[in-house]
């Protein structure tokens, strides 16, 4: 009943994640180069002739640089819902389009790969369309909801449910509000459909902690108006306000934007 957990990349400049069993695994998004991928897996142990396939949350470039190269040049199937399939196909950021690779998902219909049943589920974000997503292993669940413009009904359900949960805590609200972003960027970022702040993602995990929560990992940090301290910290005052300990209740990380996680092994 072995998972394990890697962060290849997470933020502005790049996305991508892997889940896997000491057999086989899958990546969540795409958006650093494949030469990335392929390295950084190695260095883990990890083949990737062992990884079956690829999951799309949303067609931002951050998170589909390399989907040509994995789905079309080294043969993955990529599985993306309609829409995003359709923005990555526009995108200028992509020079190999998927052919044979792509895979159309439906929000909140499930795929199975092997032993893993994998459902994507609506996440609010100013992209053409952008899920998140769920996955059942054997009795472990682990969700991935990255780029949230606010935590919705939906997307608060499927939190509650995680044993291991990949949440985004882009910024700073401190920090944002006196930066030098445009005004216009700023508002991009809060109006509910941008991104998630510490603050908010914090107060929200710790009024709706369950004791089957077992890992946070904190993603997306912004590089200007955020930082893994600030980050982590944001969250452990949350959580003692609640009476939760970190390290005890929970284990919590802040993942860093260009550098590779350690391979975390879940059971």
């Amino acid at each position: 009943m072995i998972l394990r957990f890697l962060s290849l990349a997470s933020g502005s400049s790049g996305n991508c994640y892997y889940l896997g069993t000491p057999e086989y695994g899958i990546l969540f998004d795409a958006g650093i180069s494949f030469r990335s991928i392929k390295k950084i897996l190695k260095d883990n142990g990890i083949g990737l002739e062992q990884i079956l396939a690829v999951f799309i949350t949303h067609d931002h470039a951050d998170h589909i640089k390399s989907v040509g190269d994995l789905g079309e040049r080294y043969g993955l199937p990529v599985y993306a819902t309609p829409e995003v399939h359709q923005g990555i196909d526009n995108s200028h950021y992509i020079n190999e389009k998927l052919h044979t690779s792509r895979r159309i998902i439906e929000k909140d219909l499930p795929v199975f790969i092997r032993e893993f049943k994998i459902t994507a589920f609506e996440v609010p974000h100013d992209a053409t369309d952008c899920v998140g997503y769920f996955v059942q292993y054997k009795e472990q669940k682990y969700v991935l909801a990255t780029d949230v413009g606010h935590i919705d009904e939906t997307v608060g359900a499927y939190i509650r449910m995680a044993n291991h949960l990949v949440v985004e805590s882009n910024y700073d609200r401190e920090m944002l509000s006196q930066g030098n972003y445009p005004v216009f960027l700023k508002e991009r970022i809060t109006n509910g459909k941008g991104h998630l702040c510490n603050a908010d993602v914090a107060e929200f995990l710790a009024a709706n902690f369950n004791l089957h929560l077992r890992n946070i990992w904190l993603c997306h940090l912004s590089r200007d108006n955020n930082h893994p301290e600030l980050a982590y910290k944001t969250v452990e005052l949350a959580f003692r306000k609640y009476g939760l300990r970190i390290g005890t209740d929970v284990n919590i990380t802040a993942l860093k934007r260009n550098i590779p996680s350690e391979l975390f092994v879940l059971e």
